[in-house]
This record gives C-alpha cells, structure tokens and sequence, in this order.
C-alpha cells in the first residue's frame, strides 16, 4: 500500500509512567491534532497507529505479578491487565475523534497469538480493509495468548507492528517518545545529557547495545533495548522501511515527518 506510515506513541510520551494510571491528556490530544492536520494536508496517506500501555498496562502488569518467562499468574490476573491497557486505549481514541480523525482500535488480544515473544498469528483483513477505506486502524501493547505453555503473555506495539509490517509493507515507521532518539548511554547524574545517535544498523548494533539503558517508569516488555532490537528486526523484515525514533514532546514534529519523509530527525534505524 503507498504513502502507508506506522506510527507509535510511546507510554512514556502518553503517560507519566511515575504515576499509576496517569494520562498525559493534553500530550495525547496534541498528537491527535498534528496526526489529523496532516491528513487533511496529504489525503493519500494511510496512518497504522499504535501506542504504548504506559502507566496503565506496565503498572497493572508489575502489580498483578506478572512474570516474562512464566506470564500472567491467573486467568483474572491476564483479564485485568488487558483491561488496563484498554482503558488507555480509549483515551487516546477519544482524543482522536474529538480531533476528526477517523480511529477505529483492533485490540491484539482479540486474535493475536504468540510464540517465544514473538506475534505468530493475527488477524490481518480489517488492518488492509480499513486502511483501504481510509480509517486509521489502532492497536496498543496488549495481553495476548501464548503458544508455549505460559499461558497468558504481553505483545508490545513493536512486536504487534513487526507482523503487521511483514504484510502490509509499509514505506515508513515513526516511533515517538520523551527523547530526541536514541542516546549513546543512559543519562547519569555525571552525564546527564549523552550524544544522539543518528543512525543504528546491524553493523553497530551490538555496540550500541552495551550503552543502552532501560526505560523512563515502569516497563515489564524490556525497555530501550527490545524496542530498538524489535525495530531493527522489523526493518531486516521489510528491507526498504526507514525507521525513525524521534521526539514526541517537539510541538509540531510528528505533522511534519509525517508531510516531508525526508526530513532527518531522532534516530534512524535501518537495514544497510
């Protein structure tokens, strides 16, 4: 499909991960704005938008007992977890109608099936359908079921996207967060401010993942480091896809990636 773009909205931009179950509203609703601007400035662009659980998904998950390797610790423990990451769903649905764009959420938990972490079944008709007509398909980090024996699991949006893009191919994928991209190390207190790194590929990746830290608030889907890893294997997946992580705090940012895809900004990941 052409001029097809996927777009995540990271917990840590969307939520205050610091805080349990807390919506950054007007950040959320500004994003709606930009997203609907530049789909009345370009009518042939197709958005997949997914996000991430936040303060809501990650924190019901830690509190619920939720364990990577051995997943959720009962049937009420999975549900609750999918309720949370639902509940900011909706926000970020409202706020995308009230901003005229035409959402419509497809949760992973209806059809997605997983496989040593990874998403090895999921619906893909209403995706293609609905991209088709014009609608901007919405999925989110999510509980999904798990097909070795640990029952219940967590399908991040990277690893919900890395299935979707393998057949939907799109041309673009843009990853927001609270950062200006990836940074060389983690910040500390006698570095707070690391380099940018422009561009990540296979042949630095194994450098650059020494230096990664994890993310900002609670994360129980690995942090900076599977979000990057996940990423680059998503664009070794679809080869000619130009990933980018920028920053979703720059007012007006993500309009203009979103009308000018050759604008270099954040962090590109790609396949060379």
């Amino acid at each position: 499909m052409d001029n097809l773009v996927f777009i995540k909205l990271g917990g840590s931009l969307i939520t205050d991960k610091q805080q349990r179950y807390h919506a950054r509203a007007e950040t959320i609703q500004r994003l709606a704005m930009e997203i609907a601007r530049a789909r009345a400035a370009d009518p042939s662009l197709r958005i997949l938008l997914g996000h991430g659980s936040g303060s809501f998904g990650h924190v019901a998950a830690k509190e619920s007992g939720y364990d990577p390797k051995a997943g959720h610790p009962s049937p009420l423990a999975f549900a609750q977890v999918g309720a949370a990451a639902s509940a900011l769903n909706h926000l970020v649905r409202a706020a995308l109608l009230e901003a005229g764009v035409p959402a419509l959420s497809l949760p992973p938990s209806a059809s997605a099936r997983l496989e040593q972490g990874r998403v090895i079944e999921m619906a893909l008709h209403p995706f293609a359908s609905l991209l088709e007509q014009g609608i901007v398909p919405l999925v989110y980090g999510d509980v999904a079921l798990h097909e070795d024996g640990i029952g219940g699991a967590i399908a991040s949006t990277e690893a919900v996207f890395r299935y979707l893009a393998s057949a939907l191919r799109p041309q673009r994928l843009l990853l927001l967060g609270i950062v200006e991209g990836v940074l060389e190390r983690a910040p500390t207190h006698r570095d707070p401010a690391p380099s940018l790194l422009h561009e990540i590929g296979p042949s630095n990746w194994e450098r650059v993942r020494a230096g990664l830290g994890g993310s900002h608030g609670t994360d129980v889907t690995g942090g900076m480091v599977a979000k990057v890893a996940e990423t680059l294997a998503l664009v070794q997946t679809v080869p000619t896809l130009q990933a980018r992580i920028v920053s979703g705090e720059q007012a007006g940012l993500l309009e203009q990636l979103l009308l000018e895809p050759s604008l270099e900004a954040g962090t590109l990941i790609h396949n060379g």
